[in-house]
């Protein structure tokens, strides 16, 4: 059994990609890191091969075309599992999510079957965010929380680390999401299975270089994703607990 993965999307990632590789196989040499590329136009994927041909703890996973980062997390997991790593850990290639907090989160993984990198919990919070996307971003976890009947304060955030078994009971052929109500989904699903999650806190900050794959789209596909989700739970425990 391997022991940590973090897995990496990206879309036009060039200008990140070197530097943050390199932190988080600083931040610990407990982890690896796959990348998994949607094809992206500035070469992000060559880059990731040349890294990874130089360094034996980067993996690279190439896929044809953008398909949403749902479907890229996804495939990673797929990956991760295959290849026995016992901690799969999810993060932003842009140094939204700083990596000296991922041994925090691999150290909480040690008692917990789901780990959120938090930033609505004491000690967490945001750096160079506007009022308007702070109201946002609370706003959406509020939204969740109450629609999903949950008390995990940050349900949106995409720093997380799961046990391989947590993944392999969250039935991943069927989630339907594919951008921002990933994270939901994947959380309450865990929460419905009645598994342990634990949020510790992290300090999120705007991306370093390049643009946010944020979208209008993105933003109202999650709010009805959330109602969604709490009408299929049933559905959902059926499936996975075989009544």
């Amino acid at each position: 059994m391997r022991d940590a993965l973090v897995v990496l999307p990206t879309y036009n990632e060039a200008e990140n990609l070197p530097a943050i590789t390199r932190a988080i196989l600083d931040a610990s040499d407990r982890i690896e890191i796959l990348v998994v590329d949607d094809n992206s136009p500035d070469g992000t994927g060559r880059l990731a091969d040349d890294l990874a041909t130089a360094e034996p703890r980067i993996h690279v996973l190439h896929r044809e075309r953008k398909e949403g980062l749902g479907r890229a997390y996804l495939a990673g997991f797929g990956w991760a599992l295959a290849h026995d790593y016992a901690f799969i850990l999810e993060m932003d290639a842009d140094f939204s999510h700083d990596p000296h907090h991922l041994p925090e989160l691999l150290d909480a993984a040690g008692h917990a079957d789901l780990v959120l990198g938090s930033r609505y919990v004491e000690g967490g919070g945001t750096q160079h965010w506007g009022v308007l996307r702070r109201f946002v971003s609370q706003g959406g976890s509020l939204y969740a929380r109450t629609v999903l009947g949950v008390n995990v304060r940050d349900l949106t955030g995409g720093f997380k680390c799961f046990r391989r078994q947590t993944l392999e009971r969250l039935d991943l052929e069927t989630v339907r999401s594919e951008g921002y109500s990933f994270q939901i989904e994947l959380t309450y699903r865990a929460i419905s299975l009645g598994l342990r999650v634990v949020e510790v806190p992290i300090v999120f900050a705007d991306r370093r270089v390049g643009k946010s794959k944020m979208s209008r789209r993105i933003f109202f596909e999650a709010a009805g994703m959330v109602l969604r989700l709490r009408l299929d739970r049933r559905a959902f425990l059926r499936r996975t607990r075989g009544t």
